[in-house]
C-alpha cells in the first residue's frame, strides 16, 4: 500500500469556537494518539486531508503524519462529517507500528453479472458491504472482491469463499452469508400449494 505524507500543526485552542474559526480558515481540527503517546491536539490542511484519504486505499491510508519535526505513522480512525454537506468535520489518527497487526474495515466490491440468478426472475442480494479484518499496516486490502458470476438461485457465497490477500485474516463467521440468490416473490408459495395439492390428491 502507497504511503501518503501529510503535515499537521499542533492545536493548543480548544473548545468548539476555535474548532469552527479552523474549518472556516479552511483547516480540519484533528487529535493524534496511540502506542503510548499522549492524546496530542492537530489541524491539519483541508484540501491536503481530502487527498490523504481519496486515494486507492480511501480511510485506510497509510499516513506518514508530520507534527513538529517528528512522523508518525497513522491511520485515520474516526471521520467525523457534517451531517448536511459530508464535509470532514474531525479526524482521529492512531498511531500504528509498522510490523503489528491492526484491525480495519474494508469496503466490499461485486463483480460479474449472476445470471444464472436474474434469468429466473431472481434477485441478488448483498447482505455484507465491508468487511472487519486483521493486517499489518501496509497489508490492508483496499477492497475485496467478489465474483458473482457464478451464483446460483437459493445459493450463496459466504465469507468462507472470499480470497483474503495472504497474512490477511477476520475475526467474522465463516459460514455468514456475503451475497445471495434469493427465488423471485411467491415462487417458495407457489412450490408449497404445489406440495398440499399432491398429498391431497395422494
Amino acid at each position: 500500500m502507497a504511503e501518503v505524507a501529510l503535515a499537521a500543526q499542533v492545536r493548543t485552542a480548544q473548545g468548539s469556537s476555535n474548532s469552527r474559526r479552523l474549518r472556516a480558515s479552511g483547516h480540519i481540527p484533528a487529535v493524534l494518539y496511540g502506542h503510548g503517546i499522549d492524546p496530542v491536539s492537530l489541524s491539519v490542511n483541508g484540501r491536503d486531508l481530502r487527498l490523504a484519504l481519496n486515494t486507492e486505499a480511501g480511510l485506510n491510508a497509510l499516513i506518514n503524519l508530520a507534527v513538529d519535526g517528528k512522523t508518525h505513522l497513522a491511520l485515520a480512525r474516526e471521520v467525523q462529517r457534517h451531517p448536511v454537506r459530508g464535509t470532514v468535520a474531525h479526524v482521529d489518527f492512531q498511531v500504528v507500528n509498522r510490523n503489528e497487526q491492526v484491525t480495519a474495515e474494508i469496503p466490499v466490491t461485486f463483480v460479474g453479472e449472476a445470471s444464472k440468478v436474474t434469468k429466473f426472475g431472481g434477485i441478488v442480494e448483498h447482505l455484507i458491504s465491508s468487511l472487519h479484518v486483521t493486517a499489518t499496516p501496509a497489508t490492508i486490502p483496499s477492497h475485496i472482491e467478489v465474483d458473482i458470476t457464478e451464483l446460483e438461485l437459493d445459493g450463496a457465497i459466504r465469507v468462507k469463499d472470499l480470497a483474503l490477500p495472504a497474512g490477511v485474516t477476520t475475526a467474522v463467521d465463516v459460514e455468514d452469508p456475503v451475497v445471495i440468490g434469493k427465488a423471485p416473490r411467491g415462487a417458495a408459495a407457489s412450490t408449497g400449494d404445489a406440495e398440499g395439492e399432491a398429498s391431497a390428491e395422494g
